[in-house]
């Protein structure tokens, strides 16, 4: 299995008790998170970003994996960085920040979740029908690298695979439905133009989580893949104090 060059998972150690789990989104790699997780990093905090199932190698790979596999990926990268971290936060780009939420669903002792322009619901009317698709139709037009700076390009595959968009829907779905799990703070990233998760999917998970401490930062200069974009450095700086108050 050949990598993409930027598709390996990364890891920072540094002598602190507040680790950040990083995850990237589906058909991505985890360079779209690597700034993000380098400026954590060079603020003290251990990091570590696993590289999803299907993720990094060909499109074709995303096709032969559940849902789990993603779950389990990322559980594992919680153990690795709780080993070494006692405060740890969750962090994730669009379906890595659905990821996110599930592990505050399952782990109420994290300290707290970071999501950019996460997805919870899609919308699309085509999804309902992804399950007897996917026997028919092996892939689609590719949605990565949804990027407003001209100079900036994501590292992601070329297709959007039809099997693996039925996984990452089936995820949604039950992350969805487990929201109000979420009790931890909450900060949320949303671009005001983004042409992959709709608008309201910022709303929608602040209206279920039963999080207290719970707010929504727009974005106004930046698409879909915001930790690459204009607004890479506000978010970085959000976080930080995001951080910093609440482990």
């Amino acid at each position: 299995m050949k990598l993409m060059k930027g598709a390996e998972p990364f890891s920072f150690e540094n002598d602190s008790d507040t680790g950040v789990l990083l995850i990237q989104g589906f058909t991505g790699t985890t360079s779209s998170v690597y700034y993000w997780g380098k400026c954590l990093a060079d603020h003290g905090f251990n990091v570590e970003g696993p590289r999803l199932s299907g993720h990094g190698t060909k499109w074709q790979d995303l096709n032969n994996v559940k849902y789990t596999d993603w779950i389990k990926d990322v559980e594992d990268g919680l153990k690795k960085l709780k080993m070494r971290s006692e405060n740890v936060f969750v962090a994730g780009l669009s379906m890595g920040g659905t990821l996110a939420l599930y592990l505050a669903e399952n782990h109420p002792d994290l300290k707290g979740v970071l999501l950019v322009n996460h997805a919870i619901d899609l919308h699309d009317p085509r999804l309902p029908f992804l399950g007897i698709l996917k026997y028919f139709i092996k892939s689609t037009s590719a949605i990565g690298s949804d990027i407003k700076d001209p100079n900036e390009k994501e590292i992601a595959y070329e297709r959007t695979p039809v099997s693996g968009a039925y996984e990452m829907v089936k995820l949604l779905k039950k992350v969805k439905g487990d929201l109000a799990k979420v009790s931890q703070p909450v900060l949320i990233f949303k671009s005001r133009e983004d042409h992959v998760v709709p608008l309201d999917n910022a709303e929608i998970t602040l209206k279920g989580i039963s999080s207290k401490d719970k707010r929504i930062i727009w974005l106004e200069n930046s698409y879909h893949v915001a930790t690459m974009d204009f607004d890479k450095d506000l978010i970085c700086s959000e976080s930080i104090k995001f951080i910093n108050e609440h482990k």
